[in-house]
């Protein structure tokens, strides 16, 4: 974790964002006392796991329930065509 003055941060915020893009965490101080931290962002990648994850299973909630028997026999029907 890197340190930085609240007037440095404030002369160089686009460079700080660019650090912390890149997974750096970045500790703003003023007079030596932390005043607040800069932290990455979770995985965008999980977030649109979760995202899809979550419209999954909101449109399973949309289907009706079909018993195991149910579906082997649509199965089997998709396979005589």
């Amino acid at each position: 974790m890197r340190e930085v003055q609240s007037s440095a941060a404030k002369a160089r915020l686009s460079e700080l964002l660019d650090e912390v893009e890149r997974g750096e965490t970045i500790l703003i101080t003023r007079h030596g006392k932390a005043i607040a931290r800069i932290t990455p962002e979770g995985d965008p990648r999980r977030r649109a796991i979760d995202e899809a994850l979550a419209e999954l299973e909101a449109f399973r909630q949309t289907m009706p329930k079909l018993t195991l028997e149910e579906i082997l026999v649509a199965r089997h029907e998709g396979h005589e065509r």
